[in-house]
């Protein structure tokens, strides 16, 4: 249940702060030892070295093809990487039109944004929401909802939920489905200002 309900919750940039996080890691611990030879607490010898090891730069001006080939295939494998992560990064999240009563043929098609506006509208009927905005996210397999209610000042979050889940179990009978994973956001209505004149 609690893969079907990450959708739900918010689009997944789990693979984005991973790697982010550990190529923050990985630069930390690389300034970490750099500071620990620099200081010389790894001996003076150690501190004193260029950067760029010596042996090391021998050894790329003996095989120049290799280190070329190498260097060539690891910008172009990075290219490759960035790419992929910008594309995933910005692509768009979907939002699935559902397939109800399949036995018909191809059955009846409902578009996302009929779903949403039915759930919206529903919510919004609560007593103590001001304001609903709804999402059908996920996939035509595993639709999930997410919601953001604007409550009024004073309002019964008890009596909201209550209320809600009663909407959520219309939703779902009326897709036909056995579960609708749901997230839910509540927040205050904002007060209009009035102006002293």
């Amino acid at each position: 249940m609690s893969k079907l309900s990450d959708a739900a919750r918010a689009r997944s940039y789990r693979l984005e702060r991973g790697l982010t996080g550990t190529i923050g890691v990985l630069a930390l611990l690389a300034g970490a030892a750099a500071v620990v030879v620099g200081m010389g607490l790894l001996g003076e010898f150690r501190a004193q070295r260029p950067v760029a090891d010596p042996i090391a730069l021998d050894f790329l001006r003996q095989y120049p093809e290799v280190t070329k080939g190498v260097a060539i295939a690891l910008g172009v494998l990075l290219f490759v990487l960035g790419l992929r992560w910008a594309f995933r990064s910005l692509r768009v999240e979907l939002r699935p039109d559902l397939v109800l009563d399949r036995t018909a043929g191809n059955g009846l098609r409902v578009v996302s944004g009929a779903v949403a506006e039915a759930v919206r509208s529903d919510a919004e009927g609560i007593d103590g929401v001001a304001k609903a905005r709804v999402r059908l996210v996920g996939d035509e397999q595993h639709p999930a909802l997410r919601i953001r209610l604007s409550l009024t000042d004073g309002a019964e979050v008890r009596a909201v939920w209550q209320e809600l889940d009663k909407v959520l179990g219309n939703a779902k009978s009326c897709l036909g489905v056995t579960e609708l994973p749901t997230a839910v956001h509540l927040e205050l209505a904002t007060v209009e200002r009035q102006r002293v004149q």
